[in-house]
C-alpha cells in the first residue's frame, strides 16, 4: 500500500471535528490521483455515469428553478457523475481500497477501522452551467453514526471560477438531517423525509453562518463530515473540474434505513441497527 506523503496533524484532526471540513494540503502523491484520468475518461458517455446537465434541462423544462443558458446544450460543458465504480473497475478499487486514503480517513475520524461506503466521480467540463445544489451527504446514506466522511480528490487545479466546493462551517453540528435533493436542484428526492436545506447563503449574509472554500490541486484532499452542508458553483473557466469523491464510515456506524433514499443493489446484508457488513462495505483500513 502506498504511503501518505506526510502525517496528519493533530490540528487537522481537530479542525475536522470542530468545523466539519478540513483541507489537507499535499497529502497524497499527485501522480496517484492523476493516474485516474484515463479510467474517468472511459466512463464518460457510458451508462455508468449520469448526465446531470441533461437532468438540469429536464427539470427546467418542468418549471423548476435551475440555472440555464441560451447556449445550445451541445455547445455547453456537461456535468457527469457516477458512483460505485470500485465494484467493476480495478483502478477504482485500488484507489478507494488500497491507496493512502482509507488511512487518512481513519486518522481524521479517530476510528479504529474504516469501511468503504462508495466512490463517486464528478466531472464538470469547461463551460458547465450547473451548480451543485447545497446538500448534506448523510441524507443519501442508510447509516447512522458520527464517523462518516467524504474525501474529495481533485484531478485538476480547482478555483472558484471552475466550481470549487463551498462548505458551511460547523453545520455538521446542527440538529437536522436534511432531505436529499436532485443535486443540480434544490428539488428534494420524492419520498424522503426531513427538513429542507435552509438558505445558507442568506444566513451567511446575515452573519448566521460562515461559508468557506478552498483552491485545490492534485495531491490536496478535502475531508468533510457527512452532515456538513456543501455545494459548488458552475465551471465558467476553460479548465476541466474532475474529482473522485470517496465516502468512508468508521467504527461507530450502523445501518439506518432512510425512507426514499436510493438503495444500493450490492448491499445484501443490511440489518437495521447492526454494524456495517464487510461483504457489502469492505473494511479498507485498521489501526495497528
Amino acid at each position: 500500500m502506498e504511503a501518505m506523503r506526510r502525517e496528519i496533524t493533530t490540528e487537522e484532526i481537530e479542525t475536522f471535528w470542530r468545523d466539519g471540513i478540513v483541507c489537507l494540503r499535499e497529502v497524497i502523491d499527485p501522480q496517484l490521483v492523476l493516474s485516474m484520468s484515463d479510467p474517468i475518461a472511459a466512463l464518460v458517455g457510458t451508462a455508468q455515469v449520469a448526465d446531470l446537465s441533461a437532468m438540469g434541462d429536464a427539470l427546467a423544462a418542468n418549471g423548476q428553478d435551475v440555472p440555464r443558458s441560451e447556449t445550445p446544450a451541445d455547445a455547453r460543458g456537461q456535468f457527469f457523475a457516477g458512483v460505485d465504480h470500485w465494484l467493476e473497475h480495478e483502478e477504482f478499487r485500488q484507489f478507494a481500497c488500497q491507496s493512502p486514503l482509507p488511512e487518512i480517513a481513519g486518522r481524521i475520524m479517530r476510528s479504529d477501522l474504516v469501511y468503504l461506503w462508495e466512490d463517486s466521480v464528478l466531472s464538470k467540463e469547461p463551460g458547465t452551467i450547473e451548480r451543485t445544489a447545497w446538500h448534506q451527504d448523510m441524507g443519501y446514506f442508510h447509516v447512522a453514526g458520527s464517523k462518516v466522511c467524504t474525501m474529495w480528490c481533485p484531478l485538476d487545479s480547482v478555483t472558484t471560477d471552475s466550481g470549487s466546493v463551498n462548505f458551511v462551517v460547523g453545520s455538521h453540528l446542527w440538529d437536522d438531517i436534511y432531505q436529499p435533493n436532485l443535486f443540480v436542484s434544490s428539488v428534494v428526492i420524492p419520498g424522503t423525509v426531513g427538513e429542507q436545506i435552509p438558505d445558507v447563503e442568506a444566513m451567511a449574509g446575515r452573519g448566521e453562518c460562515q461559508i468557506v472554500t478552498f483552491d485545490t490541486k492534485p495531491g490536496d484532499v478535502t475531508v468533510h463530515h457527512a452532515r456538513t452542508i456543501h455545494g459548488a458553483g458552475p465551471n465558467t473557466s476553460e479548465r476541466h473540474r474532475r474529482a473522485i469523491s470517496l465516502r468512508y464510515c468508521g467504527d461507530d456506524v450502523v445501518y439506518l434505513t432512510r425512507p426514499g433514499a436510493p438503495l444500493k443493489e450490492h448491499h445484501h446484508k443490511m440489518v437495521e441497527g447492526a454494524t456495517l457488513n464487510s461483504e457489502d462495505c469492505p473494511i479498507v483500513w485498521r489501526r495497528n
